[in-house]
């Protein structure tokens, strides 16, 4: 097996896990579509009288409009399928750094790289930024020492003989493996290094799109200080809040295992053993004047990240359930194909300034609350998980994670006193929740002349 075979194995190992993870998560959402429909349907029939017209009637509407999405979503899937089916007649022998390679010729340039800084950036080292942050450069040599180390960690899950045999391959395929060929030329390679010793200036993502952004670093770090200084949202602290935080956060999941209401295994995921401060950093809206910048505050290895992913799935099945809800452009799309624009119409829309960070925590608390008492969803999750879990555990915890938003920029400790933190993989739900109800009670109770018609 030669080391391309071996990074192709390893390419293939996390698609496959990529792939079960969608499937994980359509199912949950599939399950939370069967609770919300059981409890519709429950409601109905205590509304409206067996014996009713009006009955038959929703009835029979609601079964017209099962039938159209069904056939919509089949539709899609079946040229989902079709389009991958064609991508799949590629040779699969085709080279590892041609596939995908963007047009880096001519103005294209211009479209993924953003020099809004006032280094020079030569055409090398333009051409190595256009290919995205994402990027992987080929490695000079073999990376012997992590084959290694996953190769012990694999034989501790295998019996002796099969893990003497595993290393003996392992052993003998690294032996005579030569490093991949190089996907950048000479001149990128040396750019990149260039780049990185560069201290004048910082490398970013856009906001939007893939482009890559150069800023000036001392320009970039004003703005963030400046954002900073609105003391109405921030607020710097003097201590590491770390460890107060971690054995907040352990007491609740304790008493969560002790009384039975978690599985150990549940525990032990969620119990915080990295203890990294989150760290904030900013990504350019470069389609807006003068490039503001937008914060996001990396969750990555913290403490409260587990939980705060748990808490994610518990809750995904809340949002997008709203008549209103739209799943994304392409679906707005084919609604707008049926809809016939009269003199007089508008399409409206309405943005929130800093949506996470204006987000009212104690308002979504008590949505969530609500919600919870009131559904089914709690006490299915519960059902499908051997878990035990309260209302008020889960809003005890969900307080914790929306709570605990402080971060490091530049070696000092700030707290965001109001809202969602970004970054966070609960806080678009939490946004999304007090969104949703804000809109349908809005609409709700509009006067008649006040109400959209889409």
């Amino acid at each position: 097996m030669t080391i391309t075979q071996i990074v192709i194995a390893i390419i293939n190992q996390a698609h496959r896990g990529l792939v079960r993870e969608r499937v994980r998560v359509i199912n949950n959402k599939l399950d939370s579509l069967k609770v919300n429909k059981a409890s519709l349907e429950s409601e109905l029939k205590s509304t409206i009288p067996a014996d009713s017209p009006l009955k038959s009637e929703i009835s029979s509407h609601i079964a017209r409009v099962r039938e159209n999405t069904f056939v919509k979503t089949k539709c899609r899937q079946v040229r989902k399928l079709q389009n991958l089916a064609e991508k799949n007649k590629v040779p699969v022998n085709r080279s590892l750094t041609t596939a995908s390679e963007p047009d880096l010729t001519g103005t294209q340039l211009k479209k993924w790289v953003i020099n809004l800084s006032k280094f020079k950036l030569t055409e090398p080292q333009t051409k190595v930024l256009a290919k995205g942050l994402n990027y992987a450069v080929s490695p000079t040599d073999v990376c012997t020492d992590e084959f290694v180390l996953a190769t012990e960690l694999a034989c501790k899950n295998l019996a002796h003989s099969e893990a003497v045999q595993l290393r003996s391959k392992v052993a003998s395929t690294l032996r005579s493996s030569k490093p991949p060929k190089s996907n950048v030329s000479n001149q990128e390679r040396k750019a990149i290094n260039v780049l990185k010793k560069e201290d004048s200036i910082v490398i970013l993502p856009a906001d939007k799109g893939k482009a890559t952004v150069v800023l000036d670093k001392q320009e970039y770090n004003e703005k963030v200080d400046s954002m900073l200084s609105d003391t109405k949202t921030y607020e710097e602290l003097t201590s590491d809040p770390t460890q107060k935080y971690k054995r907040k956060l352990v007491a609740i999941l304790s008493r969560f295992s002790d009384e039975g209401k978690i599985s150990m295994s549940k525990y032990k995921q969620l119990y915080p053993t990295a203890e990294n401060v989150p760290r904030l950093y900013c990504t350019p809206k470069i389609h807006k004047p003068n490039a503001p910048l937008r914060p996001i505050v990396d969750y990555t290895s913290t403490i409260g990240c587990e939980s705060s992913k748990w808490l994610a799935d518990i809750l995904a099945p809340m949002v997008g359930n709203s008549s209103h809800h739209v799943l994304n452009s392409k679906a707005l799309a084919e609604e707008l194909v049926e809809v016939v624009i009269e003199e007089g119409d508008i399409l409206n829309s309405h943005d929130v300034v800093s949506l996470f960070t204006c987000t009212p925590i104690s308002r979504v608390l008590d949505i969530v609350k609500e919600r919870l008492q009131k559904e089914s969803w709690l006490k299915e999750y519960n059902k499908s998980s051997g878990f035990n879990l309260a209302t008020e555990d889960v809003v005890e915890l969900l307080e914790f994670i929306l709570s605990t938003t402080y971060f490091t920029f530049r070696g000092k400790i700030y707290r965001q006193r109001f809202g969602a933190a970004m970054g966070s993989p609960v806080s678009p739900l939490a946004a999304n929740i007090f969104m949703e109800h804000l809109e349908c009670t809005t609409i709700a109770t509009a006067p008649l002349e006040c109400k959209p018609k889409l």
